[in-house]
């Protein structure tokens, strides 16, 4: 290729000529790559000479992407993914004169200060910031410095060498492995787009790299670099309300008046602008699109599409007529080009989560680029559970009970709830419990029993809630020129708050010991016993069917190992959220001035019901799998080593036996770990302690101990007994328990294994158990032993949520 064609192609980021002159030199960044040289040249218009220079003059936004990712869920490089992982790394990147060189500088508009030019620069100067590069000066060019980039691009920008290493050992970038990809080269008005090819060394690549690369001693990857126009004056900042759905984004201002915080709360939103501002509806000025990757195969990619366009209804609703829509992306758009909102479909080896988030400047809050990252394998995991519960022989039917089309109408769903991530909402885990008004929930499948059968007829909602048009209409509809548009947004708040709609996030949500079955994620419905009671009649029901007719004609008799683990597990999640009502709390966030109620304990019957209602779950009869199953689910595979299926299973007793045992446990460690969580018995302590009307630990301990420990009819029960007793004393000495609960305890276990001690005397199996167990609790040392060993002895609990890495705030 020769110099000019290539100089043409690679004029590059926002200069200032003005995006309507658009032609191959009216870019920001004039570029050439001389490959020979390797070096890049950008020609940088208004670099200050000054390397403190506190104007936004030579200033950009800087982001970087996955072109190609590794494949693997729990090391987060996805193909399409902003920075390597979920969060991104948008950078403002502000170029500066030093002597001979250009800083490349990283600011850090987090930390700054509203006033006079002193203030801010004070602020400013307090906090440090970096120096991403220094960047040869190669000549002048018209009142522009050209430079040099290539010590810019060569740097591992997405921090590959710290993932790697969390697997294998002293991965490093090789420089001499990397280049420039000269053919990427991306010249737009404002943006310039940029690809490198960078490869990764070690001499110990770990196990997980190892499954995954062409040669685990050298990973290469394509990383894609975006410099950016800073966006036009004009965006208003939305102040965050944490009765809002928004993402907010933190900042620290310390010139704010005093008596008012100095960290404040920005709202992330795209710019959406009214062509009339002042009408109730009016088109939008520029509207938000949203582009589906192709590599999503059909009829993924279409479902996709139309669970996108479920927003659209939400944006007409708070009055913006066409502003939102979803397309495939076409075929000759880049989609790590900035100018694109993107839906990206990532390939890994074993299922993992879809995240969304995106490109934001970091002064203001304002969305630069929507990005979703969906994983390929949670449709087909969808479909494993479907396949589970009614078994196989309607698939591709379209019937009700057709397993693809229950995950299609999931895939519908995940795709709004990722774009409702990149459009700035956060998650709302109560939707499931006011008839699913938000696809920022977690949606369990809504099972029902019909006719004595498993229903799916109306597993997932066909479109967003009332939840979602309250979303888009705080964060989006701006009021009438004149009004104050942070006052028009509180009142809205208000006014959802006072309508009843129920808000809970991740914070109050997400871990299954938090005190707000509200916020439970994978459930439906308001009433958490009701929910986990319609679960596991769904269940018996399933397991009933359970059997060859699970599995496509043709298919391994093996897998029904791995259909059966989610069936056998189908209520954990209901576990999680019915255990929240004990020593649980009703709440809502508020604002001073609202009308928000007090937190208060849920009813104590409520909470003694879900005692009970967990307690039942752990008895020898929900908890032993029946006997014509055990030979179905021991039947030999000779397939290679695969974790996608060895991951999924249960252990076995030895090559492919199935141990019944080992699902009895695992179910058990569930239910007990959320009746034996620290900050739930913590809980538990304090509601008594204030009213003794209300159940405590005394009252959890004691149903533990009659209806599981000292209830033991059979071999199942037994097991289960065990699990208890080893939770008990692993509570007793975990470092949160408080002391009173560690006390409880303490003399609980006690009092146990003194009346074990005299059912030793029993004959049979039974009395062996009781006479090995009270020697147990007897002895400290041994069971100190016995509790370090737990984590390796006892039975692995089987992914449930899709698996791979933290999920962060922007996941699903």
């Amino acid at each position: 290729m020769d110099r000019r064609r290539l100089a043409a192609m690679s004029a590059a980021l926002a200069s200032l000529i003005p995006a309507a002159a658009l032609a191959q030199d009216d870019a920001l960044f004039r570029t050439q790559a001389l490959p020979a040289a390797g070096t890049v040249h950008f020609a940088l218009p208004q670099v200050p000479d000054h390397g403190t220079d506190n104007s936004e003059a030579g200033c950009y936004i800087y982001s970087t992407a996955m072109r190609t990712g590794l494949g693997s869920p729990g090391l987060i490089l996805d193909r399409g993914a902003l920075g390597g992982g979920y969060g991104g790394n948008t950078e403002l990147l502000c170029f500066r004169r030093m002597g001979d060189k250009v800083a490349a500088i990283f600011r850090n508009p987090r930390f700054r200060a509203s006033g006079d030019a002193a203030t801010e620069r004070g602020a400013r100067e307090s906090f440090p910031f970096a120096i991403a590069a220094m960047l040869p000066i190669v000549r002048g060019d018209g009142g522009a410095l050209v430079v040099d980039m290539a010590p810019m691009l060569a740097r591992d920008v997405n921090g590959i060498a710290g993932v790697l290493n969390r697997d294998g050992r002293n991965y490093r970038l090789a420089p001499e492995l990397g280049a420039v990809d000269t053919a990427s080269l991306k010249a737009f008005p404002n943006n310039v787009e940029l690809d490198v090819a960078q490869t990764f060394t070690s001499d110990a690549p770990g196990t997980e790299v190892t499954g995954l690369a062409a040669d685990p001693r050298q990973v290469s990857f394509i990383v894609h670099h975006s410099f950016i126009r800073l966006p036009e004056p004009g965006f208003v900042p939305r102040a965050y309300d944490p009765r809002s759905p928004a993402n907010g984004m933190l900042a620290y201002d310390y010139g704010a008046p005093l008596g008012q915080p100095v960290a404040r709360q920005m709202a992330v939103r795209f710019r959406l602008e009214k062509t009339d501002p002042a009408a109730d509806r009016s088109p939008v000025v520029k509207p938000i699109v949203f582009y589906i990757d192709p590599a999503a195969p059909e009829p993924v990619r279409t479902a996709l599409m139309d669970g996108v366009n479920y927003w659209a209804k939400s944006f007409e609703a708070a009055g913006f007529v066409d502003a939102f829509r979803a397309e495939i992306l076409p075929a000759d758009a880049d989609p790590l080009d900035v100018r694109y909102n993107i839906v990206n479909f990532a390939n890994r080896l074993t299922r993992g989560w879809s995240y969304g988030g995106g490109i934001v400047d970091p002064r203001t809050g304002e969305i630069i680029k929507g990005n979703v990252v969906i994983g390929s394998l949670r449709v087909r995991q969808d479909i494993t559970i479907f396949e589970a519960l009614v078994g196989t022989a309607e698939n591709g039917t379209g019937s009700r009970n057709d397993p693809v089309q229950a995950a299609l109408a999931r895939m519908r769903q995940l795709g709004a709830h990722e774009v409702g991530h990149a459009i700035g909402f956060m998650h709302n885990f109560a939707g499931s419990t006011q008839d699913r008004s938000s696809v920022m929930d977690y949606p369990s499948p809504r099972w029902r029993v019909a006719n004595g059968q498993v229903d799916l007829g109306d597993a997932y909602a066909p479109g967003g809630g009332v939840w979602d048009d309250f979303s888009v209409d705080w964060l989006y509809g701006d009021p009438a020129p004149g009004v104050n548009p942070d006052a028009h947004a509180a009142a809205k708040a208000l006014a959802a708050q006072e309508q009843g709609l129920a808000f809970i996030t991740d914070i109050d949500g997400r871990a299954p010991d938090l005190p707000s079955p509200v916020g439970s994620m994978w459930d439906d419905g308001p009433d958490p016993l009701a929910g986990l009671a319609n679960t596991l009649a769904v269940r018996d029901i399933a397991l009933a069917n359970f059997g060859e007719g699970s599995v496509l004609p043709g298919e391994a008799l093996a897998n029904l190992r791995r259909k059966f683990v989610p069936l056998w597990l189908l209520h954990r999640y209901d576990v999680d959220a019915a255990g929240k009502l004990i020593g649980g709390l009703d709440y809502q966030y508020g604002v001073r001035g609202d009308r928000h109620q007090d937190p208060a304990p849920f009813p104590a019957e409520q909470q003694r019901a879900a005692i009970a209602g967990l307690i039942d779950t752990l008895s020898s009869t929900r908890l032993t799998v029946p006997a014509r199953l055990v030979p179905l689910l021991s039947v030999p595979t000779t397939s290679l080593p695969d974790p996608q299926f060895n991951t999924e299973v249960f252990d076995n007793a030895g090559a492919a036996a199935f141990d019944p045992l080992v699902a009895a446990d695992v179910a058990a460690q569930i239910t007990l770990g959320s009746l034996l969580a620290p900050a739930r018995l913590r809980r538990l302590a304090e509601q008594q302690r204030r009213d003794p009307g209300m159940p405590g630990i005394a009252d959890l301990l004691t149903a533990i101990d009659t209806r599981v420990i000292a209830s033991r009819p059979d071999m199942v029960a037994r097991r289960v007994a065990w699990r208890a007793l080893l939770g008990m004393a692993a509570a007793e000495r975990d470092p949160a328990t408080s002391p009173e609960a560690a006390a409880l305890l303490h003399a609980r276990l006690g009092t146990i294994a003194r009346r074990l001690a005299g059912e030793g005397s029993r004959a049979g199996e039974d009395g062996a158990w009781a006479t090995y167990a009270a020697d147990v609790l007897g002895d400290e040392a041994r069971l100190t032993a016995l509790l370090q060993q737990q984590p390796a002895t006892a039975p692995a609990i089987p992914p449930g949520m899709p698996i791979g890495g933290d999920s962060g705030w922007f996941s699903e």
